[in-house]
């Protein structure tokens, strides 16, 4: 169903993926939106458990572009060195495709945030972090996406300069 990567040699492991989403701080999030024109849009992100959890409004465009129509593309940039004697970007990425849903269950919406107050304030303290989580949990929309597909890719050079 998912297109085989082209180049091949320059595929990353399925271990190096999971890497670069545990260690990224942002991604891009690609839906079907308005008048079905794609919608990309950057958020942060946590991986737990083989799945990726956003937040956001409960309203809005990112949040009715999941209620009407799941499937969405996911991708984080790990490197993107510009080398302009080369005319070219020693790179690496990720690109997750997958379904995306609004969680319902507070619960499994809890376990998400927690995990991704732990992310972005891992020096803070769990008091602090629930303190914030409280304050906007009437406003929060958590989102899990379901990954069907990962892969990624690096530059040519970075996969010669490994070997």
């Amino acid at each position: 169903m998912f297109r085989e990567m082209r180049r091949k040699k320059q595929m990353l492991s399925m271990d190096e993926c999971i890497e670069i989403l545990n260690k990224g701080t942002s991604g891009v999030l690609a839906l079907l939106g308005d008048h079905d024109y794609p919608y990309a849009v950057p958020v942060s992100y946590v991986y737990c458990n083989s799945k990726l959890y956003f937040h956001g409004a409960k309203s809005g465009h990112k949040t009715d572009a999941v209620k009407k129509y799941s499937k969405a593309s996911f991708c984080v940039i790990d490197q993107d060195h510009i080398i302009p004697e080369e005319y070219t970007t020693y790179f690496r990425s990720v690109i997750a495709f997958g379904n995306v849903r609004i969680m319902e269950n507070e619960a499994e919406i809890r376990r998400a945030i927690e995990e991704l107050a732990e992310k972005y304030g891992p020096d803070g303290h769990e008091a602090e972090r629930n303190a914030e989580i409280e304050r906007e949990w009437n406003l929060l929309c958590m989102m899990e996406f379901s990954i069907e597909h990962l892969s990624g890719k690096e530059a040519i050079e970075l996969v010669k300069a490994r070997q």
